[in-house]
C-alpha cells in the first residue's frame, strides 16, 4: 500500500474465496485497497460477471457481463440475449423477469417445478434467487389465493447461472410457480415486474420505466406491473399494460389454458 501511494502506480491484488463466500486470510485486504471487484463464472456457462462490491470512487452497483471466446473474453452488449431462453414458445412454469443491475436492465427467465411428493416435508429448492423470499411467496399463494403445496416439492431457478434478490422479481416467481401448478402456460411474449406483499398485494419497484423499454426492445409484446404506475404514453403505445393490484389479479389475466 505505501508503495502504490509513495510511486503513484495501480496494483491489483488477487485474493481467492473461501466456502463462506469471504476473501480467505485477513480481512483487513478489503480495508486497504480502493476498489474490490468480483470476477464470477458458472462452469456450466462460458460467460463471466464482473462486478464491484467496494468503490471509493464511484458506484458499486454496476455490472459487466463477458462471454468466453476461442481467443478470450469479449465483452456482451446486451446481457438480455444471453438469459433469455433458446425456446421462445410459452409453456408452463416458464415467464420473464427483468432485473435491475445498477443502470444496466437485464432480461432473464424463472422457471418453476411444482411436482408432487410422498414425504412429510416437500422440498423447497431456490437457485440464483432469495430462499427465505421464495418461500414467503409460496405462503402468499398458499394464504391469499388459495393453492396448497404442502404435498408438493417445489423448484425455483433464475435461468443462466444468474443470482439476484431484488423484490421486483416477486410477480414473475409467483406466477411461474401458479403456471406449473396449474399447468397452464403463460401469455406469449409477456413481462411481469412487482413486489408482492405479505398481503398479496402487487407492489411498486423501482426504474419500472427502464425496465420496460428493455422489454420493447426485445420484443415483448405486453407487461403486468403494479396498478396505479406512471408510465410515459408513449411507452404505452409501444406495449399491452396490464396494471394488477392483486396477484390473484395477474393470474385471472395472464394466464391461459393450453
Amino acid at each position: 500500500l505505501r508503495m502504490a501511494k509513495d510511486k503513484n502506480i495501480t496494483t491489483i491484488i488477487v485474493g481467492h474465496v473461501n466456502k463462506d463466500g469471504l476473501i480467505a486470510g485477513p480481512k483487513v485486504l478489503e480495508h486497504i485497497v480502493d476498489t474490490v471487484l468480483y470476477f464470477e463464472g458458472e462452469k456450466f456457462h462460458n460467460f463471466r460477471i464482473l462486478r464491484a462490491t467496494k468503490n471509493r470512487f464511484g458506484c458499486t452497483d454496476e455490472l459487466a457481463v463477458f462471454e468466453m471466446k476461442e481467443k478470450g473474453l469479449n465483452s456482451i452488449a446486451n446481457p438480455s440475449f444471453l438469459f433469455m431462453s433458446q425456446n421462445k414458445d410459452s409453456v408452463p412454469g416458464s415467464t420473464y423477469c427483468a432485473m435491475s443491475e445498477g443502470t444496466k436492465i437485464i432480461i432473464a427467465e424463472i422457471q418453476a417445478l411444482v411436482g408432487g411428493t410422498s414425504y412429510t416435508s416437500p422440498r423447497r429448492v431456490a437457485n440464483g434467487l432469495d430462499y427465505n423470499r421464495v418461500l414467503q411467496i409460496i405462503a402468499i399463494l398458499e394464504r391469499r389465493v388459495g393453492f396448497n403445496f404442502s404435498k408438493h416439492d417445489l423448484f425455483v431457478n433464475l435461468v443462466g447461472g444468474l443470482t439476484c434478490d431484488e423484490p421486483a422479481l416477486d410477480l414473475s416467481i409467483a406466477m411461474s410457480i401458479v403456471s406449473c401448478k396449474q399447468d397452464v402456460m403463460p401469455q406469449k411474449r409477456t413481462l411481469y415486474i412487482g413486489e408482492i406483499g405479505l398481503t398479496g398485494e402487487i407492489r411498486q419497484v423501482n426504474q419500472i420505466e427502464n425496465r420496460i423499454k428493455e422489454g420493447i426492445k426485445l420484443g415483448f409484446e405486453r407487461v403486468v406491473i403494479p396498478h396505479g404506475t406512471d408510465i410515459q404514453n408513449k411507452t404505452r403505445k409501444e406495449i399491452e399494460v396490464i396494471e394488477c393490484k392483486k396477484v390473484l389479479d395477474a393470474i385471472r389475466t395472464s394466464l391461459t389454458t393450453p
